[in-house]
């Protein structure tokens, strides 16, 4: 079934067909034999179908999975209401996301399009950000080397945990971008050598040896993919709401359909927030082999059972609560990304020095 939470709703199962009903979308989901293969699936298959309907003001964005369809009424309802609506692939790569008109700062873009053009800007901006991921990734990693009982394990993962407080400390402060995007993937090198140590279970299960995408090539890294889509929908969704343009980014390069500037917001969240999930979802054996299938080629994806489970666990995870350093204020993480991106903007605007990635303790 779908999961609606923290104003957002997944489109998960194959055949989902949304309409408009005034102010209301009626959501119908279609209910397949268990042994359907999933090349089957569509409306004409399925043996039953779920209804639920939902008021647009309960609504801040749609993301539909796979092939699901939103009627021209209702996508009208959509964008009148601002509601945005994401279509993603299975795998969680994000294909098009339809929005009405912007209602949002046209000097905070044209100042971030500026900023954007500006060689030494844009390295200041992603100095900031590849510091917050490296502190974050190594703070992930010493909080591992604490809880494993295993004294080689440990070993390994403090003496990464040590190279990267050494990367922190020789990022200069004015740099090209191009080295500090090498920084950044050394460092990225450096914490994927020892991810597999912090698993407690289900090692033989999750086995991982670096980092692959587009597709992944096993359980491990399609879980990652899943819920770095998950991640990246939110801090879109947080950039817009600012005013801020999602696709022109600092750190990352500018290319059709992607968004530059989310990507470099969500890096600072990717070590304690989607790669920790992972972690726990895997060491407490909430996800496990038959929440994943291969397809012919290698490439391996979550069932629509394991894709409902990591959305379940996700929008848990974001009604925790967490200090914020720079506010000093306890929040709900799932308000941080909009935070961010309004420190980002203050940034720009000339308010603050410096953009201050989030790095919780």
């Amino acid at each position: 079934m779908e999961n609606i939470q923290q104003n957002t709703l997944y489109l998960t199962t194959v055949g989902t067909y949304v309409a408009r009903d005034h102010l209301t979308l009626q959501v119908e989901v279609p209910v397949y034999p268990e042994e359907l293969p999933p090349s089957e699936r569509n409306r004409k298959t399925a043996i039953s179908t779920k209804k639920l309907s939902i008021p647009i003001h309960h609504l801040e964005s749609i993301c539909v999975f796979g092939p699901s369809t939103l009627s021209p009424p209702a996508l009208d309802l959509c964008w009148e209401n601002g509601v945005a609506v994401n279509y993603l692939s299975e795998f969680g790569y994000l294909q098009a996301r339809l929005i009405g008109v912007a209602d949002t700062s046209v000097t905070l873009r044209r100042t971030q399009f500026r900023a954007a053009d500006n060689p030494a800007q844009c390295a200041l901006i992603a100095r900031q950000i590849i510091a917050g991921k490296i502190q974050n990734s190594r703070n992930s990693l010493l909080r591992a080397a604490r809880e494993t009982t295993y004294h080689e394990d440990k070993a390994r993962i403090e003496a990464v945990t040590d190279a990267l407080a050494r990367q922190i400390h020789s990022l200069p402060e004015v740099a090209e971008l191009n080295s500090l995007r090498g920084a950044e993937g050394m460092a990225a090198n450096h914490y994927f050598t020892v991810l597999s140590l912090t698993l407690k279970q289900q090692r033989e299960n999750f086995t991982f040896t670096n980092r692959s995408r587009r597709p992944p090539r096993d359980r491990i890294n399609c879980l990652l993919s899943f819920i770095y889509a998950l991640v990246r929908h939110d801090c879109i969704s947080a950039l817009t709401t600012v005013g801020l343009d999602p696709f022109v980014g600092f750190l990352h390069v500018d290319r059709p359909n992607r968004p530059s500037l989310a990507l470099d917001l969500m890096e600072e969240f990717r070590p304690w927030l989607a790669d920790r999930l992972a972690i726990t979802l895997i060491n407490r054996q909430q996800i496990g082999t038959g929440h994943f299938k291969e397809r012919e080629g290698g490439a391996v994806e979550l069932t629509d059972s394991g894709r409902r489970l990591v959305i379940k666990a996700y929008q848990e995870r974001k009604q925790e609560m967490l200090n914020h350093p720079l506010l000093d204020q306890t929040l709900r993480i799932a308000q941080l990304p909009y935070i961010q991106a309004r420190v980002l903007a203050r940034h720009l605007r000339g308010d603050l020095a410096a953009y201050v990635p989030l790095v919780p303790k």
